[in-house]
């Protein structure tokens, strides 16, 4: 099984990225048997829990580097993995402290091969809806998740 997980909060703007490629990727009807996709939110327990037991899991979400809004970073998931952190907030558990999280609780039911999309954001503030460069990096994220999913799904055994 291979797993497909946007995160972000379509209430602030490019925050939302991840979302939309995953409805993206609805739309392409790539959803079936063997591909799950996520709309995860906000919600790294969800991360966690959803990745269970799958062979691969694609996170997407939205970053702010400072580098060109747009601006697309492919990523092993065990690169960006990190420990939980307790802080104010409901959104300190996101899908980095997710990884190593699963990775700790479920083991060898946590999938090993993963890759996380990061999309330079533009505008994080309240509002509804990508700027256009993000928008153009989501389609692109999303075609690239595409032909990912199509040799992951080569590669298995029949």
């Amino acid at each position: 099984m291979i797993i497909v997980i946007g995160c972000g909060n379509l209430n602030r703007q490019d925050d939302g990225v991840g979302i939309e490629v995953i409805r993206a990727l609805r739309h392409r009807n790539l959803e079936g048997p063997d591909v799950k996709l996520l709309d995860a939110g906000t919600d790294g327990m969800s991360v966690m829990f959803a990745a269970r037991g799958c062979t691969s899991l694609i996170v997407v979400d939205a970053s702010k580097t400072g580098v060109t809004p747009g601006a697309i970073h492919e990523v092993p998931g065990t690169v960006l993995e990190r420990p939980y952190v307790p802080g104010l907030n409901l959104h300190d558990f996101r899908w980095d402290a997710a990884l190593y999280a699963g990775r700790q609780i479920f083991r060898e039911e946590f999938p090993t091969d993963v890759t996380v999309f990061l999309i330079e954001a533009a505008e994080l503030g309240f509002g509804i809806g990508l700027s256009h460069d993000v928008a153009a990096s989501a389609e692109q994220v999303s075609r690239r998740i595409e032909v990912l999913i199509g040799a992951m799904l080569a590669n298995v055994p029949a």
